[in-house]
C-alpha cells in the first residue's frame, strides 16, 4: 500500500472511532427511556475499533490514535518516518468526525456546546471530578495497557485473526474503567477533535490528553521488546 492509501485509511477510520464513539456519548447515552448510558458508550468506543482493524487492519494496520503509531514505533513495530503522515491523517480524521457529530447534534434545539461534545477533560471537567494528577495517571495506564494488547494480540506468536476483537474488548474495557475519570482518551486524536469544537477548557486541557497517552504507548513499546524470542 502507498502513503495516500494508508493515510486515507487512517483518516476514515479515526474519523469513524469519533463519530462512533463520542457520538454515542452524545446522542444516545442519556436518550430518554432507552439511554445507552456508561456501558452502551464503552461498547461502541470499542466497536468502532473492531469494525475499523477488520475493514482497513490490512491497509495501515488501523492505528486511529498518535499514540498507537508512537506505541508500535517504541516496539519496533513502525517506521519512524511514518509517524508524521499517520497523525496528520488521525487528527484530520477525528477533526473531520466531531464536525460532522456536531452537524447532527446541532439539530436538536436542546443541543449546547457547554455540555462539551464528549471532550476529555480533570478537574471540574472530569465527569467524577478527578483530579488533573488522577487522570494523568489514569490516562498513562489505561493507554500503557491499551498498547500491551495491541502488541501482544498482533505478535506473529499470537492466535491469528483475532486480533480485532481482543483490541476492541480491550478498548471496551478501558472505557469502563475510566469515564469516569476522564471521559476516556487513551487517543490524542479522540481528543483533539472535540475540544477543538468546544474550545475554552477543552482546548486548555487538551495538553494532558497528548502527553499522556503518547508517554503510555511509549513506556508499553519498551516493555514489549523484553518479550521478543531471545536469539
Amino acid at each position: 500500500m502507498n502513503m495516500t492509501q494508508k493515510m486515507t485509511a487512517e483518516f476514515l477510520g479515526t474519523l469513524w472511532l469519533v463519530l462512533g464513539g463520542c457520538g454515542s456519548a452524545v446522542l444516545a447515552a442519556a436518550f430518554p427511556d432507552v439511554g445507552i448510558g456508561l456501558l452502551g458508550v464503552s461498547l461502541a468506543f470499542g466497536l468502532t475499533v473492531l469494525t475499523m482493524a477488520y475493514a482497513v487492519g490490512h491497509i495501515s494496520g488501523c492505528h486511529l490514535n498518535p499514540a498507537v503509531s508512537f506505541g508500535l514505533w517504541a516496539g519496533g513495530r513502525f517506521p519512524a518516518n511514518e509517524l508524521l503522515p499517520y497523525i496528520i491523517a488521525q487528527v484530520a480524521g477525528g477533526i473531520t468526525g466531531a464536525g460532522i457529530l456536531y452537524l447532527i447534534a446541532s439539530g436538536n434545539a436542546d443541543f449546547s456546546l457547554a455540555d462539551g461534545l464528549a471532550s476529555n477533560g480533570y478537574g471540574q471537567h472530569s465527569p467524577g471530578g478527578y483530579t488533573l494528577t488522577a487522570a494523568l495517571v489514569c490516562e498513562v495506564v489505561m493507554t500503557l495497557f491499551f498498547l500491551l494488547i495491541i502488541l501482544g494480540a498482533t505478535d506473529e506468536r499470537a492466535p491469528q485473526g483475532f486480533a480485532p476483537i481482543a483490541i476492541g474488548l480491550g478498548l471496551t474495557l478501558i472505557h469502563l474503567i475510566s469515564i469516569p475519570v476522564t471521559n476516556t482518551s487513551v487517543n490524542p486524536a479522540r481528543s483533539t477533535g472535540p475540544a477543538l469544537f468546544v474550545g475554552d477548557w477543552a482546548v486548555s486541557q487538551l495538553w494532558l490528553f497528548w502527553v499522556a497517552p503518547i508517554a503510555g504507548a511509549i513506556i508499553a513499546g519498551v516493555i514489549y521488546k523484553f518479550f521478543k524470542p531471545q536469539q
